[in-house]
């Protein structure tokens, strides 16, 4: 530790860019330990839609938060960061470098900066709000907003009806605007000294790799997988609504052709890798590299960062 501070490596991006193979590359020079950023491979029997770690990779290097419940429980943000800092902790303890490695944005924004002290959801005041925008008409909530917290209005589309009732609920139940509570967050103590590298593809090679992600998915049995998913839970379950999963759902239940498929879930990965290349750009902490060509800036940085 340094001035308190456990040293975390971060190794973040978007889906199919190769976070798994740098952090494994790194693993042979640094003793390091990887703790998953997916909020999905926390799912046991979620293997080969999630991309996770095969036993072999998993042998080769601690891997932590997989494989913790049942596609049909529910686990939340503030549960990932409870098993997730006692986890570094222990870590570091052992001399040994946390590795975060994932492309769940929010779990790790909300690791990094910890989550702001907001009331919980009131089924009620919910329920209302939204009554409300159905009998006003749309934007009415949003006109709202605009008038107790005009920061938040700000950063919130006017269509984006979930964030814009949460925010309206957050002031209801605390008497304070959302954008000021979390204002006030970010000036709390921050536990970890960060590096944080994400690799850098060109578009047109990031799309060549999920589209050959998704062909090996299909190869790999991911249609197996959701089958025997859906038969020891259920087709409606919250897990399977995601990506990968819902495309083969539509396949089983003859709403689309095996070509179809294999096109569906290589589309809606493209865009959602477009959604975490935005998320990710917004963070001027993140050091972007090519993993192929740079790796000696890479292993350098990691060697100024590792306190002596």
């Amino acid at each position: 530790m340094s001035d308190g501070q456990i040293p975390l490596l971060v190794i973040c991006g978007p889906t199919a860019s190769g976070k798994t193979d740098l952090a494994l590359q790194l693993a042979e020079h640094f003793p390091l330990e990887i703790i998953s950023a997916d909020s999905r491979q926390i799912y046991r029997m979620m293997d080969i839609g999630t991309a996770k770690a095969t036993a072999a990779e998993q042998a080769l290097v601690p891997h932590h938060l997989i494989d913790l419940i049942d596609p049909d429980q529910e686990f939340s943000v503030a549960e990932y960061i409870d098993l997730a800092r006692p986890l570094i902790e222990q870590i570091d303890r052992r001399g040994r470098l946390p590795c975060v490695v994932g492309g769940t944005g929010l779990y790790i924004k909300a690791l990094l900066g910890g989550l702001a002290q907001v009331p919980a959801a009131e089924p009620e005041l919910r329920e209302m709000l939204h009554a409300k925008e159905k009998n006003s008409g749309p934007g009415t909530l949003h006109r709202e907003l605009q008038k107790i917290d005009p920061v938040a209005a700000g950063q919130i589309h006017p269509n984006n009806l979930v964030r814009i009732v949460r925010a309206l609920e957050i002031h209801a139940l605390s008497g304070q605007p959302m954008s000021q509570l979390h204002a006030d967050h970010r000036f709390a103590d921050q536990p970890y000294r960060t590096l944080q590298i994400a690799p850098e593809l060109e578009r047109t090679e990031l799309f060549r790799r999920i589209d050959s992600r998704a062909e090996r998915m299909l190869k790999d049995g991911l249609i197996g997988e959701v089958e025997r998913l859906v038969a020891c839970f259920s087709a409606d379950m919250k897990a399977l609504q995601t990506l990968g999963y819902r495309e083969v759902l539509e396949y089983l239940s003859g709403e689309v052709s095996s070509d179809q498929l294999l096109e569906n879930i290589r589309h809606h990965t493209r865009q959602y890798a477009k959604r975490q290349l935005t998320w990710f750009r917004k963070n001027s902490e993140i050091i972007w590299v090519d993993s192929s060509t740079e790796s000696g800036r890479v292993l350098q940085s990691i060697e100024n960062f590792i306190p002596r």
